[in-house]
């Protein structure tokens, strides 16, 4: 499985990163929603993508806008997409579900909240469920 860690914090790219790795995740990181579309651009389509892991607040392009531009385009539809952020209001959590997220993460987190988010949407590797 493959999934796409964006956010502007090399740290918690990499927290999150190491997360999805134990899980038997590949990971692809991106510090901007324009730098994961970029990397959803080479790979040419969504296919490869399992999940994506995105903040929300980042610089060039924020989470919320990332989200709506993958669900405008066809291809990268099929990738399933949770918010993992510090916004934690109700109407911010509601935007984000409207706009196409299949998940939302309030950090801080642990890694079980993560991998029960996981499980929640189906994304566990098979290994993992046994």
């Amino acid at each position: 499985m493959k999934a796409l860690v964006i956010d502007d914090s090399r740290t918690m790219r990499r927290i999150v990163a190491s997360v999805l790795t134990g899980l038997g995740y590949e990971i692809v990181e991106a510090g901007d929603g324009q730098q994961a579309l970029d990397a959803l651009a080479a790979a040419g389509d969504a296919h490869g993508f399992d999940l994506a892991c995105i903040d929300w607040n980042m610089p060039v392009m924020d989470g919320l806008t990332f989200v709506t531009k993958v669900r405008e385009n066809r291809d990268w539809r099929g990738i399933t997409l949770m918010m993992v952020t510090t916004e934690s209001e109700h109407g911010q959590i509601v935007r984000a579900l409207a706009a196409g997220a299949h998940e939302y993460l309030i950090k801080p987190f642990t890694p079980d909240a993560l991998r029960d988010k996981l499980e929640l949407l189906g994304l566990l590797p098979i290994e993992e469920l046994a």
